[in-house]
């Protein structure tokens, strides 16, 4: 089987005998401390949720596997790490037509909650920003609001003389320095 030498690091899915998730997952990460793979496979995850349940005998907290029998990788596909990751005990295969594996995209890894990007501003309601794309770009705004998920801020901007309040992206805005 031919892969293509990547350099990148993607997210694959791997799929698991039932109940297997937790060995699998503990397999490779020891694969890859035991052969100094660290650089060709990052991150291995099972996402999971807390659920409280409730029983006769009183509610408790419990951890449940959002995608039983799935094992999500990150990694730099090649012949090498493929085999590896194959051939691991409890695994059936790449998620992926025959037996390519197709890396998850962008978006799939956001909606799946893969992998959790920290988004740091350095600005707060009240700053003054630069915005530096789209069709403002260019304009000083004061910030009047920021969108608890970190993503979206709402500038003020004077415009031909009126205040113009607008949504953006956090990266389309960036603090002035004092």
């Amino acid at each position: 089987m031919s892969l293509p030498n990547e350099k990148t690091p993607y997210w694959y899915v791997v799929h698991t005998y039932t109940g297997y998730e937790n060995k699998v997952a503990s397999n490779i990460e020891k694969m890859v401390e035991n052969r100094g793979l660290g650089d060709l496979i990052l991150a291995v995850k099972i996402p999971t949720e807390i659920v409280t349940e409730t029983t006769d005998k009183g509610t408790k907290e419990i951890e449940r596997k959002l995608f039983p029998s799935y094992v999500f990788v990150k990694m730099v596909m090649n012949d090498m790490t493929w085999h590896i990751i194959r051939n691991s005990t409890g695994v059936t295969g790449f998620v992926g037509p025959g037996s390519k594996p197709v890396p998850l995209s962008e978006q799939e890894v956001a909606a799946l909650g893969v992998e959790v990007k920290v988004i740091e501003i350095k600005f707060a309601v009240g700053d003054s920003v630069k915005i530096c794309d789209g069709p403002l770009s260019g304009f000083i705004g004061v910030v009047q609001e920021i969108a608890p998920d970190k993503t979206k801020v709402t500038v003020v901007a004077s415009m031909f003389g009126r205040e113009t309040s607008v949504e953006l992206d956090v990266g389309q805005v960036l603090p002035i320095e004092e």
